[in-house]
């Protein structure tokens, strides 16, 4: 997850940014600058940095991330695999999209098969699902 300065730095660098360009004889308003420091930082605009920094930074880390390779049991059967989509969820949880490098049958039945390849699946920071099976077993493990 990315962190912001809290918004008393941002708005100090926003003086800064005024004052160096005041010295060079190019004014620009308080708004000005603040709109260009969340530029820096990647953002559309002041209000979204603003937002952003407001959230506390200080809560964990997923151990994966986009690009991440991992693996784990996914209804019980192991699986390797990248990371392709992930989102932060309220309560501590995230939302990810896996893609296998081998296809995974789902089913149990000898006779049915059922294959996977790609998964959305909600994970905690532990990488294992809320989610559980008819007999307890949840959904998806990653091995961390």
């Amino acid at each position: 997850m990315t962190t912001y300065p809290s918004i008393d730095e941002l708005k100090a660098q926003a003086r800064r940014l005024r004052q160096a360009m005041a010295e060079r004889g190019d004014d620009m308003s308080h708004s000005t600058a603040l709109e260009l420091i969340a530029k820096q930082h990647g953002l559309r605009d002041w209000n979204t940095l603003s937002a952003l920094a407001a959230k506390p930074n200080d809560g964990p880390d997923a151990p994966f991330d986009v690009g991440s390779a991992v693996r784990g049991r996914y209804l019980n059967k192991p699986f390797t695999g990248k990371v392709l989509a992930m989102s932060a969820k309220s309560g501590g949880l995230y939302r990810i999209t896996i893609h296998f490098d081998e296809p995974v049958d789902v089913v149990e039945f000898e006779s049915f098969s059922a294959f996977r390849q790609r998964i959305n699946a909600q994970v905690d920071a532990d990488g294992i699902s809320p989610r559980r099976t008819s007999n307890g077993v949840p959904h998806l493990v990653l091995d961390l």
